[in-house]
Order: structure tokens, then C-alpha cells, then sequence
């Protein structure tokens, strides 16, 4: 996104936690009606598989491409004059509806899974959601260690408002950490900074 040489930025951990509160309440509703379906295997079995489901997709969600985020960071430049800042309520309307279809066959999928194995697929949908929250709030922590935000430039984002440590991403720009409405870790600021 860019008109007359500026260029639009969008918070880097708010790109990653866009997706935390769907993913996590769409799995959490899957799960709740996926008890009420005894299944194949049956409700004990769907719960305990769904339990480790959630755990491992936690672990992985939240580890995933660290290693990429953090020669980004590291490299980040300062943001330049021309530069202009993405609301958060813009970079989540975004990212939500560029992932809406795929948001909506995962539910769907979790739903029907429960006739297999009882919650297990909506728990797996509440664990990837949890781990988004634990992978932005890795990226509050280095950015207030750092004291500087993290963002990265729209037009590298992918086609789905998306993938802000993908292939298309050259490197982030870094501001002050009062810059912008969001606080570290992307959520939303209690109070607006005095400037």
C-alpha cells in the first residue's frame, strides 16, 4: 500500500494475534457441541485425544517461525517520515476477512470431526488460537526489551492481510513504543500515551 511515496506499516503482533480470539472462540463453541456427540471413539476418549490435540498445537503455533521473527527484528530499520501507521482495527478487519473462508471450513470440519472423535477438533481450533496469543505476547516481550514496535509494510504482507514473517517480507521497520493504538504484544492500549 503506497500513494505519493508513502508506505503503509502495520503492527507485526497485531497481524499474529488478529486470528488468536476467532480461532480460539470458534474452537471453544466446536468443542462444546462436539461433547454433546458421543462419536466413534466416545466423550472420554475425544476429550483426552482433544486435550493433547490442544497442548501440542499450543506448542507448536506458539513456536513456529521464531528463528524468522527474530532476524527480522534484529534487522528491523526505523520507520521513515513517509511511513504511515496502520490502525489495529484496520490490521484485524483485514486479516479476519481475508481469512474468513478458511476460518469458517475450519469450524466446519471441527463440527464434523466430533461424530469421529468427540471435541478433539474443536480443541485442536482452541489450541492454535491460544498459541497466536502466546506467540504475540513473545513479540510484546522483545519489543518492550527492545523499546521499539515492530512493524511490517502492507504490500508484503500475503494476499490475506497475513503471513507477516513470510517469504514476501524484507524486513520490519521499528517505531517508539508509544507509537500507534496498540500496546506491545498487539493488544489493545488502556490508556492512550501522552506525546
Amino acid at each position: 500500500m503506497a500513494r505519493g511515496g508513502q508506505v503503509g506499516l502495520a503492527r507485526v503482533a497485531v497481524v499474529v494475534r488478529a486470528g488468536a480470539a476467532p480461532l480460539w472462540w470458534l474452537g471453544v463453541f466446536a468443542a462444546g457441541v462436539g461433547v454433546l456427540v458421543p462419536g466413534l471413539t466416545g466423550r472420554r476418549i475425544g476429550v483426552l485425544a482433544g486435550a493433547a490435540l490442544f497442548i501440542v498445537a499450543t506448542a507448536v503455533v506458539a513456536r513456529v517461525r521464531r528463528r524468522r521473527y527474530t532476524v527480522l527484528a534484529g534487522a528491523a530499520a526505523r520507520a521513515g517520515k513517509h511511513d504511515v501507521l496502520q490502525d489495529r482495527g484496520v490490521t484485524v478487519r483485514n486479516w479476519r476477512r481475508g481469512h474468513r473462508w478458511w476460518l469458517l471450513l475450519a469450524f466446519l470440519a471441527a463440527l464434523g470431526s466430533a461424530f469421529a472423535v468427540p471435541a478433539a477438533g474443536g480443541m485442536l481450533l482452541a489450541g492454535c488460537g491460544a498459541g497466536l496469543w502466546l506467540k504475540s505476547a513473545w513479540i510484546g516481550r522483545r519489543e518492550q526489551a527492545g523499546d521499539a514496535l515492530l512493524w511490517v509494510r502492507v504490500d508484503w504482507l500475503a494476499g490475506n492481510a497475513g503471513r507477516p514473517a513470510g517469504k514476501t517480507v524484507r524486513g520490519y521497520r521499528s517505531t517508539g513504543i508509544a507509537a500507534g493504538d496498540a500496546a506491545p504484544g498487539g493488544a489493545r492500549r488502556k490508556t492512550m500515551a501522552a506525546v
